[in-house]
């Protein structure tokens, strides 16, 4: 009987010195990638953006869980349990209801856009900050008088043409239009990519299965694994092991790893969306296409707020690439920078569009005297435990001041 307990005992001390050479060594390994030691925690975090994670923090759910399909739009959000988000409003997006017919009691705005719009207008429950509202009603008199009401046009990857549909389905409800935009859009001025800008991104297939094509089954597993990865995230135990962060992180890559736009179909999204050989052999050329559907989509826009006479402003929102010397932890978080100069060229082209008299803005330049950390990843902004965050109070101010100038705003005593 003894023998047996001991060997069950020497058992049990393998096994723990064998987990605990693994966690040493998955230490040991994280220390060296980052040049110091990161707790656990913290590195859990790296493997979502933050309007992701903010999307399903607390749960086991995966951001695609939270997702609905839209015969327009592609993809919004929903409310339903177990994974939906009770804050989802009436049109599948963040905040307050959309109306049918102009609130007569608000200065309606509606703010477009990707992730970033989003969250400045607010994609959190209430009393989560409403960035834009706030900074117009402290500072502004609306047009009517009334007191501003800033709806959340915008949503995680979305890119034209999704904010000018979404404007053209409700402009007759609202007052205005904000558009925040430009860099979910210059994913597709890659030279590699061989889509055109009005291909949806991955979202699309993983509310809509058939649009994966014979690929179902590697989209299917990309959603299983994933959602291991975020079940495994929120133990108690292995939530605080860096071998266990390794180990997620890894199936987190092996998940996004799958590609679900492939198929040897004839009609697929690829081909729907395919930009000609014979187009993108020159990369000035494909470039030159790109920028036009681009322009197009915010001219479109524009004529829409004419025709119903709503006002509008256009912004091309500032990227860690440039424009604000970063933080040791904005390096860390950043990822590659590499994209600087084609998103600069971007960034240059679409305003030539003040020429077609668009009021559009470049807001590169927002974060320029700052010094502390503004960026949480590669695009998002920090945030506090209470919502607050710097970046995008820097943001809302800089839009109203600019709406100001160009709408021709009173400001409050």
């Amino acid at each position: 009987m003894k023998q047996r307990i001991f060997g069950w005992i020497s058992i049990l001390v393998g096994v723990v010195l064998a987990l605990a050479t693994v966690e040493v060594a998955a230490i040991a390994w994280l220390y060296i990638e980052d040049g110091h030691y990161t707790p656990a925690a913290e590195l859990f975090e790296r493997t979502q953006n933050t309007y992701v994670r903010d999307a399903t923090k607390g749960t086991a759910c995966r951001y695609v869980d939270t997702l609905y399909p839209h015969p327009y739009v592609g993809f919004v959000h929903h409310a339903n349990p177990p994974c939906g988000q009770p804050w989802v409003n009436n049109v599948g997006l963040y905040g307050p209801d959309f109306p049918v017919v102009k609130n007569p009691n608000y200065y309606t705005v509606m703010l477009t856009g990707g992730s970033v719009a989003s969250q400045l207008g607010q994609n959190q429950k209430a009393p989560a900050p409403r960035y834009l509202e706030e900074e117009l009603n402290r500072k502004y008199v609306s047009p009517t008088g009334k007191p501003w009401l800033v709806l959340n046009g915008a949503d995680g990857a979305w890119k034209e043409p999704q904010p000018f549909i979404l404007f053209s389905l409700y402009a007759s409800s609202v007052d205005a239009v904000v558009s925040l935009g430009g860099y979910n859009e210059y994913y597709f001025f890659w030279p590699q990519v061989s889509e055109r800008l009005e291909r949806p991104l991955s979202n699309f297939i993983e509310v809509n299965p058939f649009a994966a094509d014979e690929n179902f089954g590697d989209a299917a597993i990309g959603w299983v694994m994933g959602r291991l990865a975020g079940t495994l995230a929120l133990n108690p135990v292995l939530g605080h092991s860096h071998a266990a962060y390794m180990i997620i992180r890894g199936i987190e890559q092996v998940a996004k790893g799958q590609d679900v736009f492939n198929s040897t179909k004839k009609t697929t999204l690829n081909s729907i969306f395919n930009m000609p050989m014979e187009l993108r052999k020159d990369p000035e050329v494909e470039f030159n296409i790109q920028l036009g559907l681009y322009q197009k989509y915010l001219r479109a826009t524009e004529a829409v707020a004419h025709e119903y006479n709503v006002k509008s402003a256009y912004f091309l929102q500032p990227a860690p690439a440039y424009g604000k010397t970063l933080t040791d932890e904005e390096k860390r978080n950043a990822g590659d920078l590499g994209y600087r100069d084609l998103y600069r060229k971007l960034v240059a082209g679409m305003m030539t569009l003040r020429e077609r008299g668009l009021p559009i803005y470049d807001l590169g330049d927002i974060f320029a005297n700052e010094k502390g950390t503004i960026y949480a990843d590669h695009i998002h902004y920090l945030r506090d435990a209470s919502e607050e965050s710097r970046g995008n109070r820097l943001m809302a101010a800089r839009v109203g001041e600019l709406l100001a100038e160009t709408w021709g705003l009173q400001k409050k005593p």
